[in-house]
């Protein structure tokens, strides 16, 4: 019986994402993807979401590719651009399986401590869940075994009663080596439906 449900938050429930910056700072979408791809690789975020701090990544990177430095300097600079809205059909069924009283839900999330107080001030759904687990805070993250258990330590969660919903696979083959339920997301629609194979009716 599943008692727990743990959620991602980016591209699950929030739409961070760094191309409402860039658009409007590159011309040639093909130079976005391009500096988005191999500049402000997915690896290097993910070093200042497991707690290297904000100017120390920037500095590193502007050392490594000073020709792109302004730009590479708005990647935390103008952050907050990079966050839209909340995906809302994905809140409803997160605001169902709170009011329905059932399950302790909590957020397990790759998110810098620098910038996570930003996401916070702007999301008021952030503050439904009975605890938030943030990779910059433990200095660690997804897909490292420990910080799953970080969560399921912290909040005495048996990992076999508990639903993780995730948008990136890697993260979602991690948990499952925990004895964690995982439901790789793709879309509210799609987890809306998948929910009650294990048992979590709306």
């Amino acid at each position: 019986m599943i008692t727990t449900i743990i959620f991602d938050l980016g591209a699950v429930l929030i739409d961070w994402n760094p191309r409402h910056l860039y658009k409007q700072l590159f011309t040639d979408e093909a130079e976005m993807e391009h500096f988005l791809t191999n500049i402000t690789t997915s690896d290097w975020n993910e070093e200042q979401d497991a707690g290297r701090s904000l100017q120390e990544g920037t500095e590193w990177l502007v050392q490594k590719h000073p020709e792109h430095e302004d730009n590479i300097r708005a990647f935390y600079g103008r952050w907050d651009e990079m966050l839209g809205d909340a995906f809302h059909d994905t809140v409803e069924i997160f605001r169902k399986l709170k009011a329905s009283g059932k399950y302790k839900i909590y957020a397990l999330t790759n998110w810098s401590a620098e910038t996570f107080g930003i996401a916070k001030e702007r999301f008021e759904f952030l503050s439904w869940f009975d605890g938030i687990v943030v990779s910059g805070d433990e200095k660690m993250r997804k897909p490292q075994p420990e910080f799953y258990n970080i969560l399921l330590r912290r909040y005495n969660v048996k990992a076999e009663e508990s639903l993780f919903i995730d948008d990136n696979y890697r993260n979602i083959l991690a948990a499952r080596q925990l004895g964690i339920n995982s439901i790789h997301f793709t879309s509210a629609a799609e987890l809306q439906e998948e929910l009650p194979q294990y048992g979590v009716i709306l």
